[in-house]
Protein backbone atom coordinates (compact mmCIF):
# COMPACT_ATOMS: atom_id res chain seq x y z
CA UNK A 1 0.00 0.00 0.00
CA UNK A 2 1.58 3.71 -0.55
CA UNK A 3 -1.13 5.80 0.89
CA UNK A 4 -0.65 6.23 4.80
CA UNK A 5 -2.81 3.66 6.75
CA UNK A 6 -3.40 3.34 10.55
CA UNK A 7 -3.30 -0.22 12.03
CA UNK A 8 -5.45 -1.58 14.83
CA UNK A 9 -4.18 -4.54 16.43
CA UNK A 10 -5.65 -6.79 17.54
CA UNK A 11 -5.28 -8.91 20.91
CA UNK A 12 -7.77 -9.39 23.75
CA UNK A 13 -10.24 -7.90 21.98
CA UNK A 14 -12.12 -10.13 18.88
CA UNK A 15 -14.96 -8.05 18.15
CA UNK A 16 -15.60 -4.96 15.85
CA UNK A 17 -18.38 -3.09 17.79
CA UNK A 18 -17.61 -1.43 21.40
CA UNK A 19 -13.75 -1.94 20.53
CA UNK A 20 -12.19 1.12 21.91
CA UNK A 21 -9.13 1.20 20.13
CA UNK A 22 -10.88 0.16 16.99
CA UNK A 23 -12.91 2.97 16.59
CA UNK A 24 -10.10 5.48 17.65
CA UNK A 25 -8.53 4.19 14.70
CA UNK A 26 -11.30 4.24 12.65
CA UNK A 27 -11.25 8.24 13.48
CA UNK A 28 -7.82 8.94 12.63
CA UNK A 29 -9.05 9.75 9.00
CA UNK A 30 -6.65 7.23 7.08
CA UNK A 31 -7.92 4.19 5.98
CA UNK A 32 -7.23 1.15 8.76
CA UNK A 33 -6.17 -2.37 8.36
CA UNK A 34 -6.76 -5.06 11.12
CA UNK A 35 -3.94 -6.55 12.12
CA UNK A 36 -3.46 -9.69 14.50
CA UNK A 37 -0.18 -11.52 15.36
CA UNK A 38 -0.78 -14.85 16.43
CA UNK A 39 2.39 -14.91 19.14
CA UNK A 40 4.86 -17.58 19.32
CA UNK A 41 6.51 -16.40 22.44
CA UNK A 42 2.81 -17.81 23.76
CA UNK A 43 1.41 -20.64 21.67
CA UNK A 44 4.48 -22.26 21.24
CA UNK A 45 3.46 -23.44 24.75
CA UNK A 46 0.27 -25.08 23.60
CA UNK A 47 -0.76 -27.92 21.78
CA UNK A 48 -1.70 -27.43 18.28
CA UNK A 49 -4.98 -28.17 18.98
CA UNK A 50 -5.46 -26.23 21.84
CA UNK A 51 -9.06 -25.18 22.10
CA UNK A 52 -8.14 -21.56 22.23
CA UNK A 53 -6.13 -20.99 18.98
CA UNK A 54 -9.30 -22.55 17.50
CA UNK A 55 -11.54 -20.03 18.98
CA UNK A 56 -9.41 -17.09 18.37
CA UNK A 57 -8.99 -18.29 14.75
CA UNK A 58 -12.77 -19.69 14.04
CA UNK A 59 -13.42 -15.62 15.51
CA UNK A 60 -11.06 -13.83 13.73
CA UNK A 61 -12.48 -15.84 10.97
CA UNK A 62 -15.83 -14.60 11.67
CA UNK A 63 -14.35 -10.82 11.75
CA UNK A 64 -12.56 -10.88 8.29
CA UNK A 65 -16.15 -12.39 6.64
CA UNK A 66 -17.85 -9.36 7.81
CA UNK A 67 -15.36 -6.70 6.74
CA UNK A 68 -14.43 -8.75 3.14
CA UNK A 69 -18.58 -8.68 2.82
CA UNK A 70 -18.97 -4.84 3.86
CA UNK A 71 -16.12 -3.15 3.26
CA UNK A 72 -13.89 -5.20 0.59
CA UNK A 73 -11.38 -5.42 3.70
CA UNK A 74 -9.78 -7.92 5.61
CA UNK A 75 -7.80 -9.08 8.67
CA UNK A 76 -4.08 -9.25 8.07
CA UNK A 77 -3.40 -12.40 9.74
CA UNK A 78 0.82 -13.09 10.96
CA UNK A 79 2.58 -15.44 13.16
CA UNK A 80 5.65 -15.18 14.53
CA UNK A 81 7.66 -12.95 16.98
CA UNK A 82 5.98 -9.99 17.54
CA UNK A 83 8.69 -7.64 16.99
CA UNK A 84 10.04 -9.40 14.09
CA UNK A 85 6.27 -9.21 12.80
CA UNK A 86 6.38 -5.63 13.26
CA UNK A 87 9.62 -4.84 12.01
CA UNK A 88 8.50 -6.14 8.57
CA UNK A 89 5.52 -4.42 8.33
CA UNK A 90 7.54 -1.10 8.53
CA UNK A 91 8.66 -2.59 5.46
CA UNK A 92 5.80 -3.32 3.58
CA UNK A 93 3.48 -0.44 4.41
CA UNK A 94 3.67 3.35 5.22
CA UNK A 95 1.89 3.30 8.71
CA UNK A 96 1.00 6.85 10.13
CA UNK A 97 -0.66 5.29 13.45
CA UNK A 98 -1.29 2.12 15.54
CA UNK A 99 -3.88 1.95 17.88
CA UNK A 100 -4.36 -1.21 20.51
CA UNK A 101 -6.12 -2.21 23.37
CA UNK A 102 -3.94 -2.37 26.77
CA UNK A 103 -3.06 -5.84 27.82
CA UNK A 104 -1.78 -5.80 31.96
CA UNK A 105 -0.20 -8.67 31.62
CA UNK A 106 4.04 -8.93 32.62
CA UNK A 107 4.74 -10.02 29.71
CA UNK A 108 2.24 -7.76 27.41
CA UNK A 109 3.44 -5.61 29.18
CA UNK A 110 6.62 -5.63 28.39
CA UNK A 111 5.92 -6.56 25.04
CA UNK A 112 4.26 -3.91 24.01
CA UNK A 113 6.76 -1.03 25.65
CA UNK A 114 9.50 -2.37 23.19
CA UNK A 115 6.90 -2.45 20.65
CA UNK A 116 5.78 1.17 20.91
CA UNK A 117 9.65 2.23 21.19
CA UNK A 118 10.34 0.59 17.78
CA UNK A 119 7.17 2.14 16.20
CA UNK A 120 7.95 5.87 17.37
CA UNK A 121 11.30 5.82 16.36
CA UNK A 122 10.12 4.56 12.68
CA UNK A 123 8.09 7.71 13.03
CA UNK A 124 4.69 6.26 13.61
CA UNK A 125 2.27 7.84 16.04
CA UNK A 126 1.22 4.91 18.67
CA UNK A 127 -1.94 4.88 21.04
CA UNK A 128 -3.18 2.43 23.70
CA UNK A 129 -6.34 2.33 25.22
CA UNK A 130 -8.71 1.28 28.05
CA UNK A 131 -10.97 -1.68 27.03
CA UNK A 132 -10.23 -4.95 28.53
CA UNK A 133 -11.53 -3.54 32.36
CA UNK A 134 -13.85 -0.79 33.77
CA UNK A 135 -11.31 0.80 35.98
CA UNK A 136 -7.72 0.33 35.23
CA UNK A 137 -5.30 -0.11 38.26
CA UNK A 138 -4.29 3.59 38.99
CA UNK A 139 -8.10 4.23 39.53
CA UNK A 140 -9.25 2.54 42.35
CA UNK A 141 -6.81 3.62 44.42
CA UNK A 142 -7.02 4.14 48.71
CA UNK A 143 -7.09 8.21 49.71
CA UNK A 144 -3.00 7.02 50.12
CA UNK A 145 -2.29 6.50 46.86
CA UNK A 146 -1.97 2.93 47.52
CA UNK A 147 -3.31 -0.26 46.18
CA UNK A 148 -6.11 -2.02 47.98
CA UNK A 149 -5.40 -5.43 49.01
CA UNK A 150 -8.37 -6.42 50.02
CA UNK A 151 -11.06 -6.94 48.20
CA UNK A 152 -14.20 -5.61 49.82
CA UNK A 153 -13.04 -1.93 49.93
CA UNK A 154 -11.68 -1.97 46.34
CA UNK A 155 -15.20 -3.44 45.97
CA UNK A 156 -17.01 -0.89 47.66
CA UNK A 157 -14.56 2.34 46.06
CA UNK A 158 -15.54 0.97 42.23
CA UNK A 159 -18.83 1.03 42.48
CA UNK A 160 -18.74 4.19 43.70
CA UNK A 161 -16.35 4.99 40.72
CA UNK A 162 -18.97 3.28 38.65
CA UNK A 163 -22.29 5.07 39.94
CA UNK A 164 -20.68 8.49 39.09
CA UNK A 165 -19.10 7.88 35.57
CA UNK A 166 -21.13 6.69 32.57
CA UNK A 167 -20.05 3.88 30.35
CA UNK A 168 -21.30 3.98 26.75
CA UNK A 169 -21.32 1.10 24.72
CA UNK A 170 -20.61 2.17 21.19
CA UNK A 171 -20.75 0.76 17.75
CA UNK A 172 -18.42 0.96 14.98
CA UNK A 173 -17.63 4.22 14.58
CA UNK A 174 -17.69 5.90 10.67
CA UNK A 175 -14.28 5.32 9.09
CA UNK A 176 -12.92 3.59 6.29
CA UNK A 177 -11.43 0.24 6.15
CA UNK A 178 -7.90 -0.42 3.97
CA UNK A 179 -8.48 -2.37 1.19
CA UNK A 180 -7.24 -5.95 1.90
CA UNK A 181 -7.65 -8.89 -0.11
CA UNK A 182 -5.13 -11.24 1.24
CA UNK A 183 -6.87 -14.47 1.46
CA UNK A 184 -7.84 -16.08 4.65
CA UNK A 185 -5.34 -18.55 5.87
CA UNK A 186 -6.76 -21.98 6.95
CA UNK A 187 -6.22 -23.03 10.32
CA UNK A 188 -3.68 -25.51 9.31
CA UNK A 189 -1.48 -23.29 7.63
CA UNK A 190 -0.75 -21.61 10.39
CA UNK A 191 0.16 -24.72 12.31
CA UNK A 192 -2.73 -25.38 14.17
CA UNK A 193 -5.36 -28.07 14.43
CA UNK A 194 -8.59 -28.31 14.86
CA UNK A 195 -9.74 -28.73 18.26
CA UNK A 196 -12.69 -31.13 19.76
CA UNK A 197 -13.25 -29.15 22.55
CA UNK A 198 -16.07 -26.07 22.19
CA UNK A 199 -15.86 -22.86 23.68
CA UNK A 200 -20.10 -22.31 24.63
CA UNK A 201 -21.87 -18.99 23.80
CA UNK A 202 -22.46 -16.89 26.48
CA UNK A 203 -25.65 -15.34 28.12
CA UNK A 204 -27.31 -13.84 30.81
CA UNK A 205 -30.57 -15.12 30.24
CA UNK A 206 -30.07 -17.09 34.14
CA UNK A 207 -28.82 -14.20 35.70
CA UNK A 208 -32.28 -13.50 37.62
CA UNK A 209 -31.11 -17.20 38.88
CA UNK A 210 -27.43 -16.85 39.28
CA UNK A 211 -27.31 -15.78 43.09
CA UNK A 212 -29.55 -18.93 44.40
CA UNK A 213 -27.63 -21.56 41.77
CA UNK A 214 -24.36 -20.11 41.22
CA UNK A 215 -22.68 -22.96 43.75
CA UNK A 216 -24.35 -25.85 42.97
CA UNK A 217 -22.79 -27.48 39.79
CA UNK A 218 -25.45 -29.58 38.86
CA UNK A 219 -27.22 -26.31 37.32
CA UNK A 220 -25.87 -25.01 34.18
CA UNK A 221 -26.79 -21.22 35.81
CA UNK A 222 -23.06 -20.13 34.58
CA UNK A 223 -22.75 -17.44 32.04
CA UNK A 224 -20.09 -18.98 29.59
CA UNK A 225 -18.55 -15.12 30.13
CA UNK A 226 -15.23 -16.18 30.72
CA UNK A 227 -13.03 -16.74 27.83
CA UNK A 228 -15.37 -13.97 25.86
CA UNK A 229 -14.20 -11.64 28.22
CA UNK A 230 -10.94 -13.08 28.03
CA UNK A 231 -10.65 -12.84 24.15
CA UNK A 232 -12.64 -9.78 23.96
CA UNK A 233 -15.62 -11.72 22.01
CA UNK A 234 -17.98 -9.27 24.12
CA UNK A 235 -16.70 -6.07 25.77
CA UNK A 236 -17.16 -6.20 29.66
CA UNK A 237 -19.27 -2.62 29.06
CA UNK A 238 -21.43 -4.76 26.96
CA UNK A 239 -22.08 -6.96 29.90
CA UNK A 240 -22.05 -4.40 32.46
CA UNK A 241 -25.14 -1.97 30.25
CA UNK A 242 -27.19 -5.62 30.80
CA UNK A 243 -26.78 -6.19 34.44
CA UNK A 244 -29.93 -4.86 36.37
CA UNK A 245 -30.24 -3.92 40.22
CA UNK A 246 -30.88 -7.36 41.42
CA UNK A 247 -27.73 -8.87 39.69
CA UNK A 248 -25.59 -7.40 42.75
CA UNK A 249 -24.02 -10.88 43.14
CA UNK A 250 -22.72 -11.55 39.87
CA UNK A 251 -21.61 -7.94 38.90
CA UNK A 252 -19.29 -8.67 42.58
CA UNK A 253 -17.18 -11.75 40.23
CA UNK A 254 -16.74 -9.10 37.53
CA UNK A 255 -15.39 -6.86 40.39
CA UNK A 256 -13.26 -9.95 41.33
CA UNK A 257 -12.01 -10.12 37.93
CA UNK A 258 -10.70 -6.29 37.90
CA UNK A 259 -9.66 -6.91 41.59
CA UNK A 260 -7.11 -9.66 40.17
CA UNK A 261 -6.34 -7.26 37.33
CA UNK A 262 -4.74 -4.05 39.48
CA UNK A 263 -3.41 -6.72 41.95
CA UNK A 264 -1.32 -8.37 39.12
CA UNK A 265 -0.13 -4.46 37.64
CA UNK A 266 0.96 -3.22 41.03
CA UNK A 267 2.69 -6.89 42.71
CA UNK A 268 3.58 -8.57 39.22
CA UNK A 269 5.91 -10.55 41.40
CA UNK A 270 3.01 -12.69 42.39
CA UNK A 271 3.24 -14.51 38.96
CA UNK A 272 5.98 -16.58 40.30
CA UNK A 273 5.81 -15.23 43.90
CA UNK A 274 3.33 -15.95 47.06
CA UNK A 275 1.61 -12.39 47.57
CA UNK A 276 2.64 -12.76 51.59
CA UNK A 277 6.23 -13.84 52.04
CA UNK A 278 5.35 -15.05 55.06
CA UNK A 279 4.11 -18.42 53.63
CA UNK A 280 8.23 -18.72 51.70
CA UNK A 281 9.11 -21.18 54.12
CA UNK A 282 6.24 -23.62 53.60
CA UNK A 283 7.39 -27.19 53.09
CA UNK A 284 5.38 -28.39 50.19
CA UNK A 285 5.39 -32.20 49.63
CA UNK A 286 5.44 -31.71 45.92
CA UNK A 287 4.56 -35.71 45.37
CA UNK A 288 4.76 -36.49 41.20
CA UNK A 289 2.46 -39.45 42.13
CA UNK A 290 0.18 -37.17 44.10
CA UNK A 291 -0.39 -34.69 41.58
CA UNK A 292 -0.96 -37.18 38.80
CA UNK A 293 -3.84 -38.26 40.58
CA UNK A 294 -5.11 -34.86 40.84
CA UNK A 295 -4.70 -33.87 37.43
CA UNK A 296 -6.74 -37.28 36.37
CA UNK A 297 -9.47 -37.29 38.75
CA UNK A 298 -8.43 -40.55 40.62
CA UNK A 299 -7.61 -39.15 44.30
CA UNK A 300 -10.85 -41.01 45.59
CA UNK A 301 -13.04 -38.07 46.45
CA UNK A 302 -15.61 -37.81 43.96
CA UNK A 303 -16.20 -33.84 44.26
CA UNK A 304 -12.44 -33.34 43.49
CA UNK A 305 -12.48 -36.27 40.59
CA UNK A 306 -15.91 -34.74 38.90
CA UNK A 307 -14.24 -31.26 39.06
CA UNK A 308 -10.88 -32.58 37.39
CA UNK A 309 -12.51 -34.64 35.09
CA UNK A 310 -14.63 -31.96 33.53
CA UNK A 311 -11.86 -29.94 33.52
CA UNK A 312 -9.77 -32.23 31.06
CA UNK A 313 -12.59 -33.53 28.86
CA UNK A 314 -14.34 -29.72 28.56
CA UNK A 315 -11.63 -27.39 29.46
CA UNK A 316 -14.48 -25.55 32.28
CA UNK A 317 -14.71 -26.08 35.76
CA UNK A 318 -17.50 -24.91 38.16
CA UNK A 319 -16.44 -22.57 40.37
CA UNK A 320 -17.11 -23.81 43.45
CA UNK A 321 -15.68 -26.97 42.69
CA UNK A 322 -12.39 -25.08 41.44
CA UNK A 323 -12.25 -23.90 44.94
CA UNK A 324 -12.64 -27.24 46.47
CA UNK A 325 -10.29 -28.58 44.08
CA UNK A 326 -7.39 -26.14 44.57
CA UNK A 327 -7.89 -26.51 48.59
CA UNK A 328 -7.37 -29.98 47.92
CA UNK A 329 -4.49 -29.82 46.27
CA UNK A 330 -2.64 -27.39 48.43
CA UNK A 331 -3.90 -28.37 51.69
CA UNK A 332 -4.65 -32.18 51.69
CA UNK A 333 -1.41 -32.83 49.14
CA UNK A 334 0.70 -29.92 50.12
CA UNK A 335 1.46 -29.65 47.08
CA UNK A 336 2.74 -26.00 45.91
CA UNK A 337 0.05 -23.73 44.64
CA UNK A 338 2.22 -23.12 41.27
CA UNK A 339 1.68 -26.48 40.40
CA UNK A 340 -2.19 -26.31 40.57
CA UNK A 341 -1.68 -22.59 38.53
CA UNK A 342 0.16 -24.08 35.96
CA UNK A 343 -2.39 -26.95 35.18
CA UNK A 344 -5.23 -24.96 35.09
CA UNK A 345 -3.64 -22.57 32.48
CA UNK A 346 -3.36 -25.18 30.51
CA UNK A 347 -6.51 -26.84 30.40
CA UNK A 348 -8.91 -23.63 31.44
CA UNK A 349 -10.84 -21.90 28.51
CA UNK A 350 -11.46 -19.10 30.24
CA UNK A 351 -7.64 -19.08 31.60
CA UNK A 352 -6.62 -15.30 32.37
CA UNK A 353 -3.67 -15.22 33.98
CA UNK A 354 -4.54 -12.07 36.65
CA UNK A 355 -7.90 -14.54 38.07
CA UNK A 356 -6.03 -17.89 37.78
CA UNK A 357 -2.78 -16.80 39.83
CA UNK A 358 -4.86 -14.85 42.58
CA UNK A 359 -7.74 -17.24 43.07
CA UNK A 360 -5.05 -20.10 43.56
CA UNK A 361 -2.95 -17.69 46.42
CA UNK A 362 -6.75 -17.21 47.57
CA UNK A 363 -6.90 -21.00 47.70
CA UNK A 364 -3.69 -21.82 49.11
CA UNK A 365 -3.67 -18.89 51.90
CA UNK A 366 -0.36 -17.11 50.48
CA UNK A 367 -2.42 -14.32 48.62
CA UNK A 368 -3.87 -10.93 49.34
CA UNK A 369 -7.76 -11.08 50.92
CA UNK A 370 -7.17 -15.14 51.05
CA UNK A 371 -8.85 -17.58 52.72
CA UNK A 372 -6.62 -18.38 56.12
CA UNK A 373 -4.65 -21.05 55.98
CA UNK A 374 -7.12 -23.10 58.28
CA UNK A 375 -9.82 -22.73 56.40
CA UNK A 376 -9.84 -26.24 54.21
CA UNK A 377 -12.58 -27.27 52.95
CA UNK A 378 -14.20 -30.79 53.13
CA UNK A 379 -14.49 -32.61 49.98
CA UNK A 380 -17.28 -34.42 51.83
CA UNK A 381 -19.38 -31.52 53.00
CA UNK A 382 -18.84 -29.78 49.71
CA UNK A 383 -20.24 -32.59 47.89
CA UNK A 384 -23.32 -33.00 50.84
CA UNK A 385 -23.99 -29.03 50.92
CA UNK A 386 -23.64 -28.10 47.62
CA UNK A 387 -24.30 -31.36 45.33
CA UNK A 388 -26.54 -33.28 47.61
CA UNK A 389 -28.19 -36.05 45.24
CA UNK A 390 -24.75 -36.36 43.20
CA UNK A 391 -25.83 -35.72 39.87
CA UNK A 392 -22.89 -33.71 38.63
CA UNK A 393 -20.29 -36.42 40.61
CA UNK A 394 -22.08 -39.22 38.97
CA UNK A 395 -22.38 -37.02 35.56
CA UNK A 396 -18.51 -37.37 35.43
CA UNK A 397 -17.23 -40.16 38.17
CA UNK A 398 -18.96 -42.90 35.82
CA UNK A 399 -17.36 -45.99 37.99
CA UNK A 400 -18.25 -44.29 41.46
CA UNK A 401 -20.16 -47.32 42.47
CA UNK A 402 -18.50 -49.75 40.85
CA UNK A 403 -14.17 -51.32 42.49
CA UNK A 404 -13.04 -49.53 39.68
CA UNK A 405 -13.54 -46.42 41.91
CA UNK A 406 -9.96 -45.52 44.30
CA UNK A 407 -10.69 -44.94 47.78
CA UNK A 408 -9.45 -41.85 48.98
CA UNK A 409 -6.14 -41.19 48.73
CA UNK A 410 -5.79 -39.72 51.97
CA UNK A 411 -7.73 -39.02 54.90
CA UNK A 412 -9.49 -35.79 55.04
CA UNK A 413 -8.61 -35.79 59.03
CA UNK A 414 -5.28 -36.71 59.20
CA UNK A 415 -4.72 -34.51 55.72
CA UNK A 416 -5.95 -31.62 57.71
CA UNK A 417 -4.18 -31.99 60.45
CA UNK A 418 -0.84 -32.24 58.27
CA UNK A 419 -1.66 -29.16 56.45
CA UNK A 420 -2.11 -26.91 59.70
CA UNK A 421 1.00 -28.18 61.53
CA UNK A 422 3.38 -27.32 57.99
CA UNK A 423 1.15 -23.98 57.54
CA UNK A 424 1.95 -23.43 61.59
CA UNK A 425 5.67 -24.61 61.39
CA UNK A 426 6.12 -22.20 58.77
CA UNK A 427 4.47 -18.84 59.93
CA UNK A 428 5.44 -20.07 63.81
CA UNK A 429 2.07 -20.13 65.12
CA UNK A 430 2.14 -21.52 68.14
CA UNK A 431 -1.28 -23.76 67.97
CA UNK A 432 -3.49 -23.89 64.91
CA UNK A 433 -7.61 -23.06 65.48
CA UNK A 434 -10.47 -25.59 65.93
CA UNK A 435 -12.07 -27.74 63.31
CA UNK A 436 -14.44 -26.24 61.25
CA UNK A 437 -16.27 -27.49 58.88
CA UNK A 438 -16.12 -25.66 54.93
Amino acid sequence: MSMKITIHWFRRDLRLLDNTALNAALRSNKAVLPLFIFDTNIIEELDKDDARLSFIYNQLKKINHTLKQDYNSGVCIEKGCPEAVWKELLEHYDIAEVHYNRDYEPYAMQRDSAIKKMLQEAGVKVVSHRDHVAFEAHKILKKDKKPYTVYTPYKNQWLSHFKSTEHPVSGLADGTFAKYNKTFPALEELGFQPSSIPVPDWSLDKLDEYAAERDIPACDSTTHLGPHLRFGTVSVRQVLAQLKDHHQVFLSELIWREFFQQILVHFPQVVSRNFKPAYDNLAWRNDTTDFERWCTGTTGYPLVDAGMRQLNETGQMHNRVRMVCASFLCKHLLIDWRWGEAYFAQKLLDYELAANNGNWQWAAGTGCDAAPYFRIFNPWEQARKFDPQGLYIRRWVNELDSFQYPPPMVDHKQARARALASYKKALNEKRPPQETAY
